[in-house]
């Protein structure tokens, strides 16, 4: 009988990321506890393998990734995850596609699990009474950003960049950005204490109530000027995982990921009853047409399998942010 194998899953708190790994566990609160019944087991087989799954902010995700590959290189200290007293980094982890190269060299990106924005994505805002009306008086205006390794935050980075007289010393971004919790920022936005935010997650859907106005979507700009989506989230696997566990590994794991992304959007009302079990204080996810609205959007075709049209949509944002120097040369950009 083959030995067992423990992995490590770790994903963003938001829907579309929950939502695709209850199948790979069984259904479980937030306590880790699984519910009666068929529900409470894993819903497809995986053989070898078990599977933990842990929530953390994407942009802690994304420092934790950058932080252990410093490390290793000499670096920072090795990064300890929150609540925990050892330093450990994760089999499986969600990233924005924008940490990926400085981790290409650990990590090889899964053809299943992006999120892609679609002639849509993350938006700026602002107070419904701001001056503020277009992108272009963004310049010099302060920026609520979820995090500067986000794929939102370089595209923006991108949209607002300055070449002034070609000169390379004047190179740089319009704004001033202020680092925050991505579900903090609207609120800050509406109390005035920066000029805009850039808003993702559900939040995309529901800044109005707050009485926030959209004044861009990096989404909409990224199709403009490219004709393509716009690359958000990565799932990424550990390419040791060949080294210890056997040759073909990564790719079976690959397999089993994608299997449970189907079997997670063919069965939506247990998804939606899993996204409820866990919502906490998401209120928002009390309202189905929200969540299913979003998760429309962020679980798609693509995400199912971004093919070579996700795979050329990735190669172009890294390769337009190492040339206007927001991100090193990525080089190896591999996907199983």
């Amino acid at each position: 009988m083959p030995e067992t194998v423990h992995l490590t899953l770790a994903h963003s708190p938001d829907s579309d990321d929950l939502v695709m790994w209850w199948p790979l566990t069984g259904m479980r609160g937030p306590d880790g506890v699984a519910v009666d019944g068929p529900l409470g087991r894993p819903a497809i087989e995986t053989g070898r393998f078990r599977f933990e799954t842990v929530a953390r902010d994407v942009e802690e995700l994304n420092r934790l990734v950058v932080r252990e590959g410093a490390a290793g290189r000499g670096g920072a200290g090795s990064p300890t995850l929150r609540g925990e007293g050892e330093s450990k980094s994760y089999d499986i982890t969600a990233i924005s596609c924008a940490a990926y190269p400085f981790i290409a060299d650990r990590y090889v990106i899964t053809r299943s699990g992006g999120s892609f924005g679609e002639g849509y994505g993350p938006k700026v805002v602002v107070r419904g009474d701001s001056p503020v009306r277009t992108i272009e008086d963004l310049r010099a205006k302060r920026i609520g950003v979820p995090g500067v390794r986000t794929s939102a935050f370089l595209t923006l980075s991108l949209m607002l960049w300055e070449d002034r007289r070609g000169d390379a010393t004047a190179r740089g971004r319009s704004f001033e950005h202020v680092e925050m919790l991505f579900s903090e920022i609207p609120g800050a936005v509406e109390r005035g204490e920066i000029d805009a935010g850039l808003l993702i997650h559900e939040a995309q859907l529901t800044f109005e109530n707050q009485g926030l106005r959209a004044v861009g979507d990096v989404g909409v700009w990224w199709e403009q000027q490219t004709g393509m989506p716009l690359p958000l989230g990565l799932n990424v696997i550990r390419r040791d995982l060949d080294e210890r566990f056997g040759e073909g590994t990564v790719a079976e794991v690959a397999a089993m990921l994608s299997a449970s992304i189907r079997h997670a959007v063919k069965h939506a009302d247990e998804s939606h009853r899993f996204l409820m079990l866990n919502a906490g204080d998401r209120t928002e996810w009390e309202d189905r047409a929200l969540v299913d609205k979003y998760l429309s959007m962020y679980v798609s075709g693509l995400t199912l399998d971004m093919g070579e049209r996700g795979e050329r949509a990735i190669r172009e944002l890294l390769s337009r942010g190492a040339a206007a120097g927001l991100a090193p040369e990525c080089g190896r950009v591999e996907l199983v």
